[in-house]
Formats: C-alpha cells, sequence, structure tokens
C-alpha cells in the first residue's frame, strides 16, 4: 500500500500545486500539508480532503499488495544504496503481485503516479510493467504510463548486471519496448 504521505504528495504535484496552494484550496496552512506529505497527519479524514483539493478521490481495495508507488519508492532507495538486485526484485515482486490480483483490485495497484526512483530507465520499467500487466487483464491504463518522462528516447538496458547480456526485441515485452526499456520477458516469468 502505498504511504499517505506519498500519496498526498502524488496527487498534489499531478495537479502542479505548491503545498501553499493546496493549503489555501482546502482551508488549512502549508505546514498541514507538510505534516501529511510526511505521513504525520495520516487521518482518512486529513487524507480525503487533502487529495479532494487536488482533485482527486480517495479509493481503497483490499489487498496486502504494495502499489506501483511504494515499489518506486523501493526502488528509489534501494537504487541510493547501489543495490540494484534488491531494486530488480522488488520491480518483480510488483509483477507477481499484479499477476496475482485480478480486475480493480490490479487496477488499483497501478493506479498511483510513483515519484521518481531517479533513474530514467527504472522510471520507464515501472510505466511499461504497470501497462503490460493491467492490459493484459483488459484494464485501463493510468495516464502515468505514457507519460514521456516514463518513455527513453533511445533503447537502453535494465542495468543489474553488467555481464548479463542485452536481450533482443523478440524476448522483451512489447510495453517495455515501447517504452525504450531492455529487459527480458523471463525475467518477469513466475518461478
Amino acid at each position: 500500500m502505498t504511504d499517505t504521505g506519498a500519496l498526498v504528495r502524488a496527487a498534489r504535484k499531478s495537479r502542479r500545486l505548491t503545498q501553499v496552494e493546496l493549503a489555501e484550496r482546502v482551508r488549512s496552512d502549508q505546514a498541514s500539508v507538510s505534516r501529511a506529505e510526511r505521513g504525520r497527519d495520516a487521518e482518512f479524514a486529513t487524507i480525503a480532503r487533502l487529495l479532494g483539493g487536488a482533485g482527486h478521490r480517495l479509493y481503497s481495495a483490499p489487498t496486502r499488495r504494495d502499489d506501483a508507488a511504494a515499489v518506486a519508492a523501493e526502488i528509489r532507495r534501494r537504487l541510493a544504496g547501489g543495490d540494484k538486485e534488491r531494486a530488480l526484485r522488488a520491480l518483480i515482486q510488483l509483477n507477481d503481485d499484479l499477476i496475482a490480483e485480478q480486475g480493480l483490485v490490479r487496477g488499483v495497484l497501478g493506479l498511483a503516479e510513483p515519484e521518481t526512483t531517479g533513474d530514467r530507465v527504472w522510471d520507464a520499467a515501472l510505466a511499461a510493467l504497470v501497462a503490460w500487466r493491467l492490459t493484459e487483464e483488459g484494464l485501463p491504463t493510468p495516464d502515468w504510463v505514457e507519460a514521456e518522462s516514463r518513455q527513453l528516447p533511445d533503447a537502453r538496458v535494465l542495468d543489474v548486471d553488467p555481464a548479463d547480456p542485452v536481450p533482443p526485441p523478440s524476448e522483451v515485452p512489447e510495453q517495455f519496448l515501447r517504452r525504450g526499456v531492455l529487459a527480458w520477458r523471463q525475467t518477469f516469468e513466475s518461478v
């Protein structure tokens, strides 16, 4: 599940609002918005009000699985620590979680726009994975997966181990190819 702070921050940024502007919309102050974005005020009513001020609604679905926004935060932490293998493990876990869910719950796992991981290839890979698993279920994809920032101008390898060979396009899922990310299809096959 996305932490409430990331959810409020993502909603605010999706509307290109500052904390002050969001606070004005909900008749609050910037400090309250800041506290909510840091997860210090996680009351349902507060989160719902702030999301509403950014033009979003709060929906929930029963699942124990992390969504794309939470996984992006995990990948960002792992990449900052130089641990690409665990970053990849987080991406694979999101894949497994998306496959395990169906219908609305699968869609909910991909709905909230993740903040950047700090690496365009990983950002594009997240978008590709969500698009892949939602479209195979016949679900609409959220706007964020088609954003220009989630697509690479030139194809690049999802580089975890430099010794890994570059996959040929025939071995890369279509959604990854569309976003310029070269990743082996077999990486996302459950074992």
